[in-house]
């Protein structure tokens, strides 16, 4: 069992519990899944640049990603239907723990400048997303590789009704999230 699905179950399961008042463990919020998305608009022109990102967000991720496709042909960006546009993964269960569990422990703290993740992005249905500007970050990219610098989006689903839940369970895992002062 991974360290941070432990921690669930042990910790912020009684926590979520004692805050929001819940009847039992099992109507306490949850991950169901994780979304990471490159974006590879170059990739268009260099189809060598989807491969690389493939291979690099498989090693992030510890899962073969899926190639994103373009739904329409755009004239001003030289875009076909169907052209390869980036790729994507979703994680689920141990795979999404641990890949979460690296996330916050090691890859966050890797970035230069970091003052902590905006908490108003929330979806109103307790998803957070957010993105990250270098791949670099994550410890299983070696840096000597890199052709060239890739950002991805970073989508964490919740069971939680509300977006209160979902920022209390995150901050539970060890989210960190910036403190923004409140307005008088």
């Amino acid at each position: 069992m991974p360290r941070l699905e432990d921690t669930y179950k042990n910790q912020i399961v009684p926590q979520m519990i004692e805050r929001f008042g819940y009847r039992n463990k099992m109507a306490v919020p949850g991950l169901k899944k994780i979304v990471i998305n490159m974006g590879l608009g170059e990739g268009v022109q260099d189809h060598k640049i989807i491969e690389e990102s493939m291979n690099e967000l498989a090693l992030i991720a510890g899962q073969r990603p899926a190639v994103t496709k373009s739904k329409k042909a755009i004239a001003n960006f030289k875009l076909k239907k169907g052209v390869a546009v980036g790729c994507k993964v979703t994680l689920r269960k141990d795979i999404m723990y641990e890949f979460l569990d690296r996330l916050i422990s090691v890859a966050i703290p890797r970035i230069r400048d970091f003052r902590g993740l905006n908490p108003r992005s929330f979806d109103g249905r307790g998803n957070y997303a957010f993105g990250l500007i270098e791949h670099a970050v994550f410890p299983e990219i070696d840096i000597d590789k890199i052709t060239s610098s890739k950002g991805m989006d970073i989508v964490i689903q919740t069971s939680s009704e509300t977006d209160d839940e979902a920022r209390e369970l995150l901050k539970l895992f060890g989210m960190p999230f910036r403190v923004i002062p409140q307005k008088n």
